[in-house]
C-alpha cells in the first residue's frame, strides 16, 4: 500500500489526475473518480420585440421560444413569469399576451430546472418587449348622395333625401342643410328636408348637406330647376252677333291687350248660328280682322281665325295666346 496518496482528488486537471492514477502501482487503492456537473444550456427569444397597443388583429400577443439543453439529459422544467400580461402555456413555448397594457417596456422572465441523481441545476433568462401607444385614429369622412325630386311643379315643394356610408366609426352624424333659394319648411337637423319654392318658377335651387361630426369638411349638394308655370291661352271677351259700333269697342279693347304682349297671338273664334245665313261666318270674320289690322294696326301675322261648332246663335270668342302656350280649342 502506498502511503501520502490522497483518498478524494477534487478539482483537479484531467491529465494531472490520470498520470497520477498512472502513477499508483497494481493493486493499490485507486482515488474514488471526480463527478464534474455541466450547466443547463437556456437561449430566450420573442418573435417580436415591439408590439402596438392597438392592434389590427385583435389584442397583441408574442410568442415566446426557450430554448433549453440539458446536457445531462435530465427533464426540464419551466417556470415563466411576467411583470404584466397573461402567459399561456408552460412548455418551451408559450403565448404572451399584452392587452390592455400601458405603453413602455414589458418583461418576461424564465427560470428552468433539471433534477437529477447528481443534484439539481437551474438556469435563467428574460426578454423584453415594446408596446408602442395606439396611432391617433383620423377621421374619414362617410360617402354621402343626395337624391333630388325627379318630379317638380311650380310653386310645388321639393323634398330632397340623403343617405351615407361608411366613415369613421362611432360617429353620430349632424345634418346641416342649406339652400340656395326657397325656404326650408321641415327637415333641418334630419337626413330629409321638405323646401318651399313659391315664386321659384324657372329657377334652380340647390340643397346642400354639411354633415358634422368629422372634424372634415363631409359635403354633398344636388340641384334641380323648377320649370316655367305650362302656358296656356286665355279667353278675353264673347259676345254674340251684336251692333257694329259695339263691335268695334270690344275689340279696340282687345288690340290695347294684345299690345301688352307683342309675342301673344290673336285667336277670333266663330261660332256659326243654326239658323244662320249661308257665308255670314266668313263675312263676319272678314269683318273683324279688317278692323283690327287695318282700323287699329294689329300685325295680320298675329291674327287666327277658326270656326267653332255650331250654337243656337252665331257668337264670337277672343281669345289672348302668349308664344308657345297652346291655342285655343273650339
Amino acid at each position: 500500500m502506498l502511503k501520502n496518496v490522497p483518498r478524494v482528488v477534487r478539482f483537479a486537471a484531467p491529465l494531472a489526475l490520470a498520470a497520477l492514477l498512472s502513477s499508483i502501482p497494481a493493486g493499490a487503492q485507486k482515488p474514488p473518480a471526480t463527478v464534474v456537473k455541466a450547466p443547463l444550456k437556456l437561449n430566450l427569444t420573442s418573435d417580436t420585440a415591439v408590439v402596438s397597443a392597438c392592434s389590427d388583429s385583435g389584442a397583441p400577443q408574442v410568442r415566446l421560444t426557450a430554448d433549453a439543453v440539458s446536457p445531462s439529459g435530465n427533464p426540464i422544467k419551466y417556470k415563466w413569469t411576467a411583470t404584466d400580461g397573461d402567459i399561456s402555456g408552460d412548455g418551451p413555448i408559450v403565448t404572451w399576451s399584452l392587452a390592455g397594457l400601458k405603453p413602455g417596456y414589458h418583461k418576461a422572465s424564465l427560470n428552468i430546472v433539471s433534477a437529477g441523481s447528481d443534484g439539481e441545476c437551474e438556469a435563467f433568462s428574460s426578454v423584453t418587449v415594446l408596446v408602442n401607444a395606439c396611432a391617433p385614429v383620423r377621421p374619414v369622412c362617410p360617402a354621402i348622395e343626395i337624391s333630388c325630386p325627379t318630379v317638380t311643379a311650380p310653386d310645388q315643394p321639393l323634398t330632397f333625401t340623403s343617405r351615407y356610408s361608411g366613415g369613421t366609426a362611432g360617429i353620430t352624424p349632424a345634418y346641416n342643410w342649406t339652400v340656395s333659394a326657397g325656404t326650408i319648411v321641415s327637415g333641418q337637423g334630419t337626413d330629409t328636408i321638405k323646401v318651399d319654392t313659391t315664386g321659384l318658377a324657372g329657377q334652380t335651387i340647390r340643397a346642400s348637406l354639411s354633415m358634422g361630426g368629422y372634424n372634415l369638411d363631409c359635403a354633398a349638394d344636388c340641384a334641380v330647376t323648377m320649370p316655367l308655370p305650362k302656358l296656356v291661352g286665355r279667353r278675353f271677351d264673347e259676345f254674340p252677333d251684336i251692333s257694329r259700333n259695339d263691335e268695334k269697342a270690344r275689340l279696340d279693347n282687345f288690340v290695347i291687350e294684345m299690345q301688352n304682349d307683342p309675342t301673344a297671338t290673336a285667336y277670333v273664334i266663330v261660332y256659326p248660328g243654326k239658323t244662320g245665313k249661308r257665308g255670314e261666318v266668313q263675312q263676319h270674320a272678314g269683318r273683324i280682322v279688317d278692323y283690327l289690322v287695318n282700323s287699329r294696326g294689329l300685325d295680320q301675322r298675329r291674327v287666327v281665325t277658326l270656326v267653332g261648332p255650331a250654337r243656337d246663335n252665331l257668337f264670337i270668342d277672343l281669345w289672348v295666346t302668349p308664344q308657345g302656350a297652346t291655342p285655343p280649342n273650339p
